[in-house]
């Protein structure tokens, strides 16, 4: 058996092109067709689910406030036991208007401090 150094090299870098090659479709396939951020969500499908905000309690709980939906509920979690605080809450509240063009905001100077009478 006749063995040529130059053929076992591209041999080798040619093994190492097509492992890289199926890496890289592998990874792109996962990318594309595989699974969201939280592992339930699909491409192409609204998520219903979302945690907003996380606030630590203590060493162990967390105050969680979820959406599902249009809907909040504020849970804590991580004691002995998990426990729904409040449940049903609607979204934001709207954010305040500026005031009608006739509402009028008076200024005022400033008081004149006190004057302490001394003993």
């Amino acid at each position: 058996m006749n063995f040529d150094l130059n053929t076992a090299i591209l041999g080798i870098a040619a093994l190492l092109f097509v492992v890289a090659l199926l890496v890289l479709t592998v990874w792109a396939f996962k990318a594309i067709f595989g699974q969201g951020e939280t592992g339930t969500a699909k491409k192409g499908r609204e998520r219903r689910l979302s945690v907003v905000e996380t606030a630590q309690v203590d060493a162990n709980r967390k105050l969680c406030l979820v959406r599902r939906d249009d809907v909040e509920h504020l849970l804590i979690i991580g004691g002995p036991v998990d426990l729904v605080v409040e449940t049903g809450i609607r979204g934001r509240p709207a954010p305040l208007q500026p005031p009608l063009g006739d509402v009028v905001i008076a200024k005022t100077a400033p008081r004149p401090a006190p004057k302490m009478s001394q003993p």
